[in-house]
């Protein structure tokens, strides 16, 4: 590793960890929120739930349970021709995180709705028994109560979405992992490869300690 030319890997390697950055944040970002309002409906609307709507659970649950299993290299695939036409081009970062916004959103959907089932319904029971309205107690009871695991489940999907950007360069976008094939595998560095390993365990560890010390701190108010 040593040995290598850093004048040349060196900003390869930088602007690799810039754009494994960018696609991350704004996955998870648009992922999470859009994720988020899935999972509610989901959570509200199933039966016995503060909306109980069972039109809308069904839908919904069927839009979660036909994306979500779909490998993201072949989403990335499928979604081709929606991508061009929302962000204007297949090719890119930017249509990298287009595809990932959507991997992550039922993702996180069903990780939100999970999580929001696990609550004591004697919280909820006694919130209604107080008058409280139905959004009062999402806002202030549902999510508040959940947060906790909330936090442990949207820390697996950033690292599940850094998985995700490894797969950039399949149309024209760059990350971490791009760098390792393109500058690594393909030009039979092993080094190089190595060294985008040791930056991706680096990075995923200081996400799990992040989350896991922020969970801590929620769970034990």
């Amino acid at each position: 590793m040593f040995n290598l030319d850093w004048s040349y890997y060196g900003p390869e390697l930088w602007a690799a960890i810039g754009d494994t950055i960018y696609l991350v944040f704004w996955a998870f970002l648009l992922g999470g929120l859009f994720g988020l309002l899935v999972g509610l409906v989901l959570y509200t609307t199933r039966p016995g739930g503060i909306y109980t709507n069972r039109a809308v659970f069904a839908i919904t649950n069927f839009i979660v349970n036909l994306i979500r299993p779909i490998p993201f290299v072949i989403l990335i695939a499928a979604l081709q021709p929606l991508t061009i036409q929302v962000v204007g081009s297949g090719i890119g970062n930017t249509a990298v995180v287009f595809c990932m916004v959507w991997a992550s959103t039922f993702g996180i959907a069903r990780i939100v709705e999970q999580n929001l089932v696990s609550l004591d319904p004697g919280v909820i029971e006694a919130a209604r028994a107080m008058g409280a309205s139905r959004l009062r107690i999402v806002r202030t009871v549902v999510l508040p109560e959940a947060l906790g695991p909330l936090i442990l489940g949207f820390t697996f999907v950033i690292i599940a979405l850094v998985d995700m950007a490894a797969l950039a360069g399949i149309i024209g976008g760059n990350s971490i992992g791009n760098f390792a094939i393109v500058e690594g595998y393909n030009r039979f560095r092993p080094e190089v490869t190595w060294i985008a390993v040791i930056v991706v365990i680096v990075f995923v560890q200081a996400l799990q300690l992040l989350g896991n010390a922020l969970a801590r701190r929620v769970m034990r108010r």
